[in-house]
């Protein structure tokens, strides 16, 4: 039986300072927002054309949450977010205030730069390369 990943958790502080973030800022698409309770909703946000997973946005609910925010991989990149026109998307969020850490790059696998979500996660922005046609 096939199996597949549905939803990825992001925590996050605040559910529409992220939802903003996500959907103005990268032009994610909003696909749910539901409130199951008094302090939760269920938000889910995907990039636009896409059919894999999708970002659950959960808020911190408790102090070790709350210390997770923004730091969920200990500095490593924590999502890699593939396009298939690096420099169009670049110039986009970058005009939208999109935070990087540095310059464009090619590497082996194509081109990347690194970004900054609103509590400083990093993501990386990754046009892959053809593969080779022997």
């Amino acid at each position: 039986m096939p199996q597949t990943l549905a939803h990825i958790t992001l925590l996050i502080r605040d559910y529409d300072e992220a939802i903003a973030f996500f959907t103005q800022k990268l032009g994610f698409k909003l696909i749910e927002d539901n409130v199951v309770s008094e302090d939760k909703r269920w938000v889910l946000v995907a990039p636009p054309g896409s059919d894999g997973p999708s970002l659950l946005l959960a808020k911190a609910s408790t102090p070790e949450q709350e210390s997770r925010v923004g730091n969920q991989t200990g500095g490593r990149v924590c999502m890699f977010l593939h396009t298939d026109d690096f420099w169009h998307d670049y110039h986009a969020m970058k005009t939208r205030g999109v935070k990087f850490t540095e310059e464009p790059r090619e590497d082996s696998y194509g081109t990347v730069v690194v970004f900054e979500d609103m509590y400083g996660n990093k993501w990386d922005l990754v046009e892959m390369r053809s593969p080779k046609v022997r």
